[in-house]
């Protein structure tokens, strides 16, 4: 207890609640809680520390995602994603350590907009032709740009369901990436000493809000059609990529 008693109760409580209701959206959507938590976490906790709180929160709640979901994993995609992707990480971690990109947020802002206008508001399926080794390429850069900003996961949306992965395909799969990328990450974090007591106290409520989050959003996912899936996706998609759009040219 000696350890939360400088840690400010109400904002745990704030990062539980955030979790949970991200989380249960996100898993719904196939994605964008953590990118929607952005503002929310830069507004309570501070920039310099949202993206790892963000990435040790969303760590500690993929498991019970995993779990949910893990009869719907393609491995064949985690084979080409995730070796780039580890990799990457720890270059991010050291981009993070000592470089700020602010300028990326707004790049990866616009292409997460566009995504309305490929699909057609969730009328088309597919907009490009997906190879599975464009994972080799998009592991490496992804998990760059998501150790740097924090939360990456929907602007990876399109590549998954244009290889033809929909619902518990595409969020059991895109769990599992998740998952191993996160293990890259936090340790990229550590190695070059980004993670205090402070923030772990923080990514651990922000976890626990996560995992709840991603057990009450199961119950409302087999209950939708593929359509309307797509169609949650990309308006997240757009809602995620016009926050870090706004949340980056606030500061100019």
């Amino acid at each position: 207890m000696e350890m939360l008693s400088d840690i400010n109760h109400w904002l745990l409580l704030a990062l539980f609640a955030s979790g949970t209701i991200a989380f249960t959206i996100s898993t719904i959507s196939g994605g964008g809680g953590a990118m929607l938590q952005v503002p929310l976490l830069n507004f309570l906790i501070g920039v310099s520390k949202t993206a790892p709180v963000l990435n040790l929160g969303t760590f500690l709640g993929r498991p019970a995602r995993l779990i949910i979901f893990r009869k719907h994993i393609h491995y064949e995609v985690i084979l080409y994603y995730a070796p780039p992707a580890i990799i990457g990480a720890w270059i991010g971690g050291w981009l993070f350590a000592n470089i700020k990109f602010g300028w990326l947020q707004i790049l990866v802002g616009l292409f997460l907009v566009s995504t309305v206008f490929q699909y057609r508001f969730g009328k088309k399926e597919r907009s490009f032709d997906m190879k599975l080794w464009y994972f080799i390429p998009l592991g490496f850069v992804i998990s760059i740009l998501g150790t740097v900003i924090g939360a990456m996961g929907p602007i990876l949306n399109p590549f998954y369901l244009n290889l033809g992965l929909d619902k518990e395909d595409l969020i059991a799969t895109k769990a599992a990436n998740s998952f191993l990328l996160g293990l890259s990450q936090l340790g990229s974090y550590t190695f070059f000493g980004i993670l205090d007591r402070e923030l772990w106290i923080y990514g651990i409520a922000l976890g626990i809000g996560a995992t709840i989050g991603n057990i009450v959003g199961k119950r409302f996912l087999s209950r939708m059609k593929s359509q309307t899936f797509r169609q949650w996706l990309i308006v997240l998609m757009a809602i995620s990529g016009i926050l870090l759009i706004w949340g980056q040219l606030k500061q100019f």
